[in-house]
């Protein structure tokens, strides 16, 4: 991977070389953040005693400068670093995120200097083409032959639109039956550039969408269970979270239960076992999940179809159930083995 670095800080100290007023270095290098933080036209006009609009058109002037040089082959060094640059994403679908592009490049995790150098290589050469960051699209490199800067956006909205047509997350296989791709990786790597997408163990949806970029404690308990699709005990679902995929999954399971016992959507069924209230499952004691069902039933039932009609929203034992039928100012016993409502 040392090669690898060596040949993208040749090409661009031979892409600097090429510009020779030290003013415009200047510039490129602050836009970029090449040495250090990216800086603003404001910041760096104050610092030229320019105006925010001359560094612009400067910036401008400079970069269509070195494309031109490096269509027409003047910048010798870049020849290695686009070779890099290129196989790295045929490898990753194409297009990637600069951050994604230059870890896997570097074989680490970059500086913000080293995703910088990346980003002004895009740039500059004739062979990729670039997307830079606003509020919808993180800062990206792709192969030039593959789309310029509009098709490649213009990909990324039509995943976007057709996530939020379907109104829930869809796996890759699914985004693949309905766009025309020639792999689900490409898609991936097309909807990881989107600041409005995210996605989790396979599944891609909304930012916005807790199921899959869960932002706090009640988020990821809540993908955990709609994971597990199965009622689970507190301890068991901070341990799920702690080694999950989730960004921040240092949780105690103090913190756990009590996020458990304030949210509406889980429902204790047993012993600090929780379900989904989605699943059926409703809140409230045995004796109150009896009296509700008898209430639905508007006729006597046997003991065994009311332990059988509890134990779907409760994981109590039968004994537990017998016991609250037990109760006479609740439940009335007709016969030898039937119960309606006192």
């Amino acid at each position: 991977m040392d090669q690898n670095a060596d040949a993208i800080a040749h090409a661009i100290k031979g892409s600097l070389k090429v510009i020779e007023q030290d003013r415009e270095k200047e510039i490129i290098s602050r836009r970029f953040g090449l040495s250090g933080q990216k800086e603003t036209l404001e910041q760096i006009g104050d610092m030229l005693s320019i105006t925010r609009e001359r560094v612009r058109q400067l910036e401008k002037a400079i970069l269509i400068r070195l494309r031109v040089c490096s269509e027409e082959g003047e910048i010798s060094e870049l020849a290695g670093a686009e070779k890099i640059i290129i196989r790295n994403l045929t490898e990753m679908g194409r297009v990637a995120r600069i951050s994604a592009l230059a870890d896997k490049i570097y074989g680490r995790e970059t500086t913000a200097s080293e995703r910088a150098g990346l980003a002004f290589l895009g740039s500059i050469s004739s062979s990729l083409t670039t997307v830079d960051e606003n509020d919808q699209y993180f800062s990206a490199i792709g192969i030039a032959d593959y789309g310029d800067t509009l098709k490649i956006k213009k990909k990324i909205d039509e995943i976007v639109t057709l996530i939020k047509k379907n109104k829930k997350p869809m796996t890759l296989e699914e985004l693949d039956d309905k766009l025309t791709y020639e792999h689900p990786s490409h898609i991936e790597a097309v909807a990881s550039i989107s600041k409005q997408l995210a996605s989790l163990n396979g599944l891609w949806g909304l930012a916005k969408w807790p199921t899959v970029n869960p932002k706090n404690i009640r988020d990821k308990i809540f993908v955990v269970l709609e994971t597990k699709k199965e009622p689970m005990h507190f301890a068991d679902i901070a341990s799920a979270i702690s080694t999950s995929d989730f960004k921040r999954k240092n949780v105690t399971i103090q913190a756990i239960h009590n996020e458990l016992i304030k949210d509406p959507r889980f429902v204790l069924i047993g012993r600090g076992i929780y379900a989904l209230d989605s699943w059926g499952y409703k809140k409230g004691t045995v004796s109150d999940i009896i009296t509700d069902i008898l209430k639905k039933a508007e006729k006597p039932l046997t003991r065994e179809e009311i332990v059988k009609e509890v134990l779907h929203s409760r994981k109590v034992k039968e004994t537990t159930i017998l016991l609250n039928l037990q109760n006479k100012k609740l439940f009335k016993k007709v016969d030898k083995n039937s119960y309606t409502l006192a």
